[in-house]
């Protein structure tokens, strides 16, 4: 078994192992028939990180723990980066699992079905495996550098991944996201007004894992995003790019406050769209502050 054979292996199993984690704790903290955000468990069970609109919950860190343990066993030595729970140090060099718990932890608040655990091994910061499982609809994208993408249903059947074959920019279904700071926003904003007359449509899912992972299976076209974080990229982008994608991500030691912009697209708009975001100045940094 080759290295991204035995890596893969391991990124299925923990990641698989959070989803299950993550799908048994909702309605335990939130309630069996919980829809949306509950004020008693979220007084408990729900605190803020960068902005009062950026949460986390007791089940985000209890699922990194999960990851974070399962890790431990099948690769001791190993580096760790994860959302909540950082990493060991600042090096890239070997190998480091990239980790977040749950991306789109707002709609797992608020109990809208777009959520995801990301899972991804890189070797001196390059993503050789991403397994992106949506929890909520029981379906596990995988990829490995040089292997294809996949996904894989709950009734597990497998599907190869490749995206679309659009050829017309303003044919173009495009996912991206925004930032929690308001000065993020506002730029974001302008934007998409402009960019929004040049496309078919803008999607806003709320988990940059699953928009990667949309390029990827050519539910959109192209996604854009400013400001996202390693563990939001690191194995959504390896699925995306596996499926054809032409792929713009920061670097490895970038962080969110910086505002580099993260880029999927479609090869056969490629260029159309990447020129779109260059004339809009889409394709600079947008900080935080």
């Amino acid at each position: 078994m080759d290295v991204s054979s035995s890596l893969l292996e391991v990124a299925l199993e923990v990641a698989r192992a959070a989803a299950e984690h993550v799908r048994t704790r909702r309605p335990e903290v939130f309630g069996p028939d919980a829809i949306g955000v509950e004020d008693g468990a979220a007084d408990e069970s729900v605190r803020t990180k960068s902005t009062p609109t950026d949460p986390v919950t007791v089940v985000d860190t209890e699922t990194e723990h999960v990851l974070r343990e399962l890790l431990a066993v099948r690769r001791p030595g190993d580096a760790i980066l994860g959302e909540e729970g950082g990493g060991e140090d600042e090096s890239i060099e070997g190998v480091r699992w990239v980790l977040d718990p749950i991306d789109g932890t707002v709609n797992f608040l608020y109990g809208i079905p777009a959520y995801a655990i990301s899972v991804a091994a890189q070797i001196d910061g390059v993503s050789v495996v991403g397994v992106v499982v949506d929890v909520a609809r029981d379906i596990v994208y995988s990829a490995s550098r040089g292997g294809g993408a996949s996904a894989t249903g709950p009734d597990g059947s497998v599907t190869e991944l490749k995206c679309n074959p659009v050829t017309d920019v303003s044919l173009a279904l495009v996912a991206t996201g925004f930032g929690y700071s308001a000065v993020r926003r506002t730029v974001q904003g302008r934007l998409i007004a402009e960019l929004l007359p040049l496309v078919r449509d803008i999607r806003r899912v709320g988990s940059a894992a699953l928009d990667l992972c949309m390029v990827a299976s050519g539910a959109v076209d192209a996604h854009f995003e400013h400001g996202l974080s390693p563990w939001d990229w690191a194995a959504g982008s390896l699925i995306a790019e596996e499926a054809g994608a032409v792929l713009r991500v920061p670097s490895p030691t970038s962080s969110s406050a910086a505002g580099a912009v993260t880029v999927a697209v479609a090869p056969g708009i490629d260029s159309e769209f990447t020129a779109v975001l260059e004339r809009l100045g889409a394709l600079d940094p947008i900080p935080a502050d």
